[in-house]
């Protein structure tokens, strides 16, 4: 089972406030995609870890 990471533990590793997470998530071009558990919202970890290894590929 994959790893999930609530709004407030992901905010972090992209550097991003709670805030600014949320309305990132809200995008329709958002790469990370969001799923709503039991009312809280819910990102996979491996889809954060993706996203910053695309932006570290895209800047070589």
């Amino acid at each position: 089972m994959q790893k999930l990471l609530t709004i407030v533990e992901a905010a972090p590793l992209v550097r991003k406030t709670e805030a600014a997470m949320r309305w990132w998530l809200a995008q329709k071009d958002c790469p990370v995609k969001a799923a709503k558990i039991g009312g809280r919202v819910f990102v996979r970890e491996t889809d954060i870890e993706t996203y910053i290894e695309a932006q570290f590929a895209e800047a070589s």
